[in-house]
């Protein structure tokens, strides 16, 4: 056998696709943890910097942040971080103390980002259309990956993971119900043309989700 045909033989151990979909695959490392939930955030961050410049909301807590600086006029990091805190009882009672303790870095984490992504990424104004679909596929992209690495945002995320434990329906569909009930309460503040844009957005979001964060397709863990 020449060393093409070896290379190329689907039974060696080297090419074989077992090592592509191994069931018992190798578990993350603590520096994939802090590299992959650093990744999450800021992307989730520079999502909501987007959405926040385009004058949209989305849902979960997220979403009720942004209508509350909309509203008061506070600043956006201390609204997401006040809101979610509360969840973190319900992170320690129903996912444990490594998943809450991950879950209040992240939250904190986005909160920091927010601030600064604010302070230099500067521009004047963004098509909303543009910053809402994009917002929202930045912001679902950065949730993956944090759901991945063992932590969440808080918030309706947690309650999303809860439901999927305890019953498999997958957490980008829950997140969607959650979503819907946030995007109404939008038309007490934000223009009907910006909620109608922000309910497209948060479809895009939720389906990254849906599609993507289910039992049994990553192989991490």
């Amino acid at each position: 056998m020449t060393a093409h045909e070896e290379m190329a033989d689907p039974a060696a151990p080297e090419t074989g696709p077992s090592l592509v979909f191994e069931e018992k695959a190798a578990p993350h490392t603590w520096l994939d943890d802090i590299v992959g939930l650093a990744t999450g955030t800021f992307t989730v961050s520079l999502g909501l910097f987007l959405l926040h410049m385009s004058m949209a909301v989305t849902g979960g807590t997220a979403g009720l942040s942004l209508l509350l600086n909309y509203a008061l006029d506070w600043p956006f990091a201390a609204l997401f971080a006040v809101v979610n805190l509360p969840f973190g009882v319900l992170a320690v009672w129903k996912r444990g103390w490594n998943f809450a303790l991950r879950t209040l870095v992240c939250i904190g984490a986005v909160s920091g980002f927010s601030v600064l992504i604010e302070q230099l990424f500067l521009i004047d104004r963004i098509d909303p259309i543009f910053g809402t679909i994009a917002g929202n596929l930045l912001a679902g992209i950065g949730l993956l990956i944090v759901f991945r690495h063992g932590a969440s945002l808080g918030g309706i995320n947690v309650v999303a993971l809860v439901i999927q434990d305890a019953t498999g329906i997958r957490v980008g569909w829950t997140m969607m119900v959650f979503d819907v009930l946030v995007i109404l309460l939008a038309l007490l503040v934000v223009p009907w043309q910006f909620v109608l844009l922000s309910a497209a957005g948060a479809v895009v979001l939720n389906l990254v989700l849906a599609l993507n964060h289910r039992p049994g397709r990553y192989i991490g863990h």
